[in-house]
């Protein structure tokens, strides 16, 4: 099997790195940056955001799997005292895969020029470079409504518990083939009206954002912040790729979810 392995930077995760890369040597496994079958990142969550989007182009051949070195992530199973028994799993054991969906942003501008596709594993988010954004919503073909405020952030089930959560947007378990669609900051008054909540889009639909006018705009892919001027559209729905997670052990999600935000203090 070949394997490679990203690191925060840190000294501890630098040092765990290079630990797990001699102990999978001897494990006579093979360390291939450019094809790796699996992704070892030693981090946080934003470590493993990092080698998402540096192995992008080949999620159908390639899993992860995650070590945290700081706080408890959603994307790590495993913590610096496991390290020996993950070696032991990787270099013996065939690894179980689960799949998630991860979302899929198209940037279609008014010249007609070439199109921006991106992919993101925790969301992606609009935002208007000067004032509010003004933006036509429209759901299957179908305008729903006009949006006026601060931004919209569209996220992934995996993503929901990031950005999504501080914005009121429900908790979503991976599993589900869906995007949510949450405001920031909307204005609502005698004229201007929005939802004012949540959306949550199935696999089939799609959703289409058009700017009132030719405007610049912020598009954040997760970590990435990319500027786009005049924008004509902005289509979001779930892609036909997915994130691939090697599981040598069971760890449900709702578990990290009250590990993460709810503690121990409340299991009885």
């Amino acid at each position: 099997m070949k394997f490679a392995i990203t690191s925060r930077g840190d000294q501890t995760s630098n040092a765990l790195r290079m630990k797990m890369k001699n102990y999978l040597l001897d494990f006579d496994l093979v360390f291939d940056e450019a094809e790796p079958d699996i992704v070892i990142s030693i981090g946080g969550d934003g470590t493993l955001l990092h080698a998402f989007h540096q192995y992008q182009h080949r999620l159908s051949e390639t899993a992860f799997v995650g070590v945290h070195t700081g706080h408890l992530g959603f994307y790590a199973d495993w913590v610096p005292s496991e390290v020996e028994k993950l070696v032991i799993e990787l270099a013996r054991t065939p690894f179980s895969v689960v799949e998630y969906p991860i979302l899929e942003t198209i940037v279609r501008h008014i010249d007609g020029g070439k199109e921006s596709m991106y992919l993101s594993l925790n969301e992606t988010t609009i935002k208007a470079t000067e004032g509010s954004l003004v933006i036509d919503v429209e759901i299957k073909g179908q305008k729903f409504e006009t949006f006026r405020g601060d931004g919209l952030c569209i996220s992934t089930p995996s993503g929901s518990t990031a950005y999504n959560k501080s914005l009121g947007g429900a908790i979503i378990h991976p599993s589900i083939e869906a995007i949510q669609v949450a405001e920031m900051a909307s204005i609502n008054n005698r004229v201007f009206r929005t939802i004012g909540s949540p959306l949550i889009l199935p696999g089939h639909h799609t959703l289409l954002l058009r700017p009132k006018e030719a405007v610049d705009l912020l598009v954040t892919v997760d970590h990435k912040t990319i500027l786009h001027k005049d924008v004509k559209s902005i289509q979001c729905r779930v892609s036909d790729e997915k994130v691939r997670f090697a599981r040598y052990r069971p760890f449900p999600f709702w578990n990290r979810v009250r590990d993460s935000f709810v503690g121990n203090d409340n299991r009885g």
